[in-house]
């Protein structure tokens, strides 16, 4: 079985979201993960995305990041965020979509070694090596 798969960094979902769906008429991709939707998960347009013929799982935060999967058919074994890595900021969200996991990510910038911002994207990029090492041995179809 093969899909289409497509990832996005909207900028603000509210703002993108007549784009979005604009091009996936065009464009009928199986997949798609969404980075920097800008939204908390009670803000998801989920009708809306509905309507295009999607489901979406999602791991929202106002005004910054937030990501979410759109996919045809039901994503299941959901995990919001890095396991094991207290992070308040919503960057991952991972599913299985007919045996085949994905997982999205919106990966931090970090600015210059020796900031706070910098020391957060190494800590964070640590702990994505280290679940990734899980996740690829879990899932095969990674």
């Amino acid at each position: 079985m093969s899909f289409s798969i497509a990832t996005w960094n909207v900028n603000s979902l509210r703002v993108r979201l007549p784009h979005l769906a604009d091009w996936l008429a065009a464009n009928p991709i199986d997949i798609v993960a969404l980075q920097e939707t800008k939204l908390p998960d009670d803000g998801f347009p989920h009708d809306e995305i509905s309507a295009m013929g999607y489901q979406a799982v999602v791991s929202g935060q106002k005004t910054y990041n937030g990501v979410a999967l759109l996919t045809r058919t039901e994503a299941t074994d959901i995990v919001r965020n890095i396991p094991g890595h207290d992070d308040p900021q919503a960057r991952v969200i991972a599913g299985t979509v007919d045996g085949v996991r994905v997982i999205g990510g919106y990966m931090p910038n970090g600015q210059a070694p020796g900031t706070d911002k910098f020391e957060y994207k190494m800590q964070w990029y640590r702990a994505l090596r280290d679940w990734l090492r899980e996740e690829i041995a879990r899932h095969p179809r990674l």
